[in-house]
């Protein structure tokens, strides 16, 4: 059957959501995304936020060809959950952090075409990541928006997340502000895991150990007992009343 196509209809453009480029150059390049990807996703949870990597940013209706692949984006005020692609006219919300993972293939976009369109497009933070600390003057390079352009973050203090990122050989590690405590990536958080099975292990088995010191003890004790009661009644069989003694 052939469509028809009344007068003055148009045709939504299509928006693809993959180029069939690899997701990083690097395996440190991969992880790096991947633990940000993770720690983030946590952090946020619950929020109406979403934390995606890897995907076309459409910035431009129906021009699917203005598109950017960031590899990681933070957008606050949306549903949670992963999109496949993200078009902010229609989510309505810009994101509001960006991150992009440096290697020598991305380096002249990631600092030169990827800031001037993430700061015309509004997007509070940007920070540009170096894993093998080769292509970049600093390793770690944060930007803020101050009215309509990026000045540099300097104590690596993300104020839109209430983080404090630091550098952790060749991935980004982040601490709360509130609590100083470290967002723990999966490798870390299967240690800790791990730690804390142990721990509790250890507690139950001191636990039960003192059940039977006190078992013992009233074993003794009733045993004790038991003895002082025939000795009396030793006693008073030759006629001695132990309770006057």
């Amino acid at each position: 059957m052939t469509a028809i196509i009344s007068v003055g209809q148009k045709l939504e453009p299509f928006y693809p959501s993959a180029d069939g480029e690899p997701v990083a150059e690097t395996f440190d390049h991969l992880y790096a995304i991947i633990t940000v990807l993770e720690v983030l996703r946590q952090y946020l949870a619950g929020q109406q936020a979403t934390v995606l990597a890897n995907q076309f940013l459409y910035y431009a209706q129906e021009r699917p060809k203005l598109r950017v692949a960031s590899d990681v984006m933070v957008i606050f005020d949306v549903a949670p959950g992963g999109r496949d692609s993200y078009t902010i006219w229609k989510e309505g919300q810009v994101p509001a952090v960006i991150f992009e993972m440096t290697s020598p293939g991305t380096k002249n976009q990631d600092i030169e075409i990827k800031k001037g369109l993430y700061q015309q497009l509004g997007v509070k933070e940007y920070w540009l990541f170096d894993p093998k600390d080769e292509y970049l003057e600093k390793q770690l390079t944060g930007y803020h928006l101050v009215g309509v352009k990026y000045e540099e973050i300097l104590d690596y203090r993300s104020e839109v997340l209430q983080l404090r990122l630091q550098i952790e050989g060749k991935i980004i590690a982040f601490y709360r502000e509130d609590t100083g405590e470290k967002l723990l990536i999966s490798d870390e958080l299967a240690q800790a895991l791990q730690r804390e099975t142990l721990e509790r292990r250890q507690a139950q088995e001191q636990a039960e150990q003192e059940r039977q010191r006190a078992e013992q003890e009233r074993q003794r004790a009733e045993q004790a007992l038991s003895e002082v009661e025939q000795l009396k009644q030793r006693l008073r069989s030759l006629g001695i009343d132990p309770d006057t003694m």
